[in-house]
C-alpha cells in the first residue's frame, strides 16, 4: 500500500521516533505504513526501551531463556476451537502428570542449563486445590533453583469456579506454595465479541485482566500475550493492546509482550491464517503502542527461526525460550526447534550481543 506523507503523519512519525505515546486511531494509521517503515519505528522504540531498562548499556543486547514447557494435564472442558491439544477425560490419550514425571523433566531441564519451567494445563474439572499445592510444594522443595512460571489467567478463573473461593485466596496460596510468576496464556484477543466466537467457555477479557491485576498486586509478575490472525479485526488487535497498556500503567507487573499467529492445523476453528509479514507488522505495532513494556519477545516457535530472527529488527529484544519441550502449538502443526547455539548464532548474525536471562530479564551471563 502506497502512503503519501502529509504534515499530520509526519508529526505522528516524529512523536513515535521521540518515544511519545500514541492513541488507538494513530495506531491504526501506523498499521498501514509500509512494512519496512513500521519496522524502523519499532526498532527505534526497542532501542529507547532497552536503554531505559539496562541503564544505557544494553541497546544491542538480545536475550533468551532456557526453560521447558510442562503441560501437567491435557484434559480440558472449555473446548477452544483454535486448540488441537485438549482431550476429554474419556480420551485414550488423556493424562495427568505424575510427580516422578515432573522430576525427570526438571532434572533434564537443569542439565541443559535451564532456570525455569513454564507449567500450564487444560482446565481439568476434577483436580483439587490440594493437588496443585502439593505439586508446587514438591517442585519448590526438590528444585529450589527453578522458577515456576505457571497457570495462565484462564486457569485461575477455572480454579475460582472449581475451588469456590476468591481469586486473591487462590493466587496467594499458590504463591506461598512456590509459584514464582504467571504466563500470559489465554489472552488471545481481549475483545469479548471475538472470545465468544473462538472460546465461548473460556475466561472473558475482564476475567483475564482481573487475574493479572490480583497477581501483580500480590507481587507476581506476568507476561502478556496476543494470539491473532483468525476472526478478529485490526481494530480488535489495537483494542487488545490498549487494554494491556492500561493495565500496565496501573500495576507495572508485565515483564514482556509476546504475540503469535493462529496455527490452524488439526483445530476446529475455520479461519484464514496470516503470514510472516502480518506477524511482523503486528509485533512492530505492539512495540510502539506498548510504550510501558520493557520487553517484546519474538515468536520463533510459530514463525520459524528465520522470521524469528527478522523479528529482532521489528521491535523484539528477546528470542524467548529454546523450548526443550512444547506440546500445544506443535499439536496444531508447528514443530520448530532451537538450541542455545542456534539462539546465540541468530542473535550474533544481526550484530547483537546474546545473553541468557531469567524470567525477570536479569542477565545470567
Amino acid at each position: 500500500m502506497s502512503v503519501i506523507h502529509d504534515a499530520s503523519l509526519d508529526e505522528l512519525l516524529q512523536r513515535v521516533w521521540d518515544g511519545r505515546r500514541i492513541d488507538r486511531a494513530e495506531a491504526l494509521r501506523l498499521y498501514h505504513l509500509p512494512l519496512e517503515e513500521l519496522g524502523m519505528l519499532a526498532d527505534r522504540r526497542r532501542q529507547l526501551a532497552r536503554s531505559a531498562a539496562h541503564d544505557g548499556r544494553g541497546n544491542e543486547i538480545v536475550t533468551y531463556i532456557v526453560d521447558r514447557n510442562v503441560n501437567y494435564t491435557n484434559v480440558c472442558n472449555v473446548y477452544c476451537k483454535f486448540c488441537a491439544f485438549y482431550r476429554t477425560e474419556e480420551d485414550d490419550d488423556a493424562y495427568i502428570i505424575t510427580f516422578d514425571e515432573m522430576d525427570r523433566k526438571i532434572e533434564e531441564t537443569l542439565s541443559l542449563g535451564g532456570t525455569q519451567i513454564l507449567m500450564q494445563g487444560g482446565h481439568h474439572p476434577k483436580l483439587t486445590k490440594q493437588w496443585y499445592l502439593d505439586l508446587l510444594s514438591h517442585i519448590k522443595a526438590k528444585f529450589p533453583q527453578i522458577n515456576i512460571h505457571g497457570f495462565s489467567p484462564s486457569e485461575f478463573v477455572h480454579f475460582r469456579e472449581v475451588f469456590d473461593e476468591p481469586m486473591e485466596k487462590t493466587i496467594g496460596d499458590f504463591k506461598a506454595a512456590g509459584l514464582g510468576s504467571i504466563p500470559g496464556g489465554g489472552g488471545e484477543i481481549l475483545v469479548d465479541r471475538v472470545r465468544r466466537r473462538i472460546s465461548p467457555l473460556k475466561a472473558m477479557s475482564d476475567d483475564w485482566l482481573e487475574v493479572m491485576d490480583v497477581a501483580h498486586g500480590l507481587g507476581l509478575n506476568s507476561s502478556a500475550t496476543m494470539m491473532f490472525g483468525h476472526v478478529e479485526t485490526v481494530e480488535d488487535r489495537i483494542d487488545h493492546l490498549d487494554r494491556l497498556r492500561v493495565q500496565q500503567d496501573k500495576t507495572k507487573g508485565f515483564t514482556a509482550f509476546i504475540c503469535w499467529t493462529f496455527q490452524a492445523e488439526h483445530t476446529k476453528l475455520k479461519a484464514p491464517t496470516v503470514g510472516a509479514q502480518e506477524y511482523l507488522r503486528t509485533q512492530a505495532l505492539g512495540r510502539i503502542y506498548l510504550d510501558n513494556f520493557p520487553s517484546v519477545q519474538s515468536s520463533w516457535v510459530t514463525q520459524g527461526q528465520e522470521v524469528g530472527q527478522v523479528a529482532l529488527r521489528f521491535g523484539a529484544n528477546d528470542l524467548g525460550s529454546i523450548m526443550i519441550e512444547e506440546n500445544v502449538v506443535s499439536q496444531a502443526g508447528t514443530t520448530f526447534r532451537m538450541t542455545v547455539a542456534d539462539m546465540r548464532r541468530l542473535i550474533q548474525e544481526l550484530g547483537y550481543e546474546p545473553h541468557q536471562r531469567d524470567n525477570w530479564y536479569r542477565l545470567l551471563n
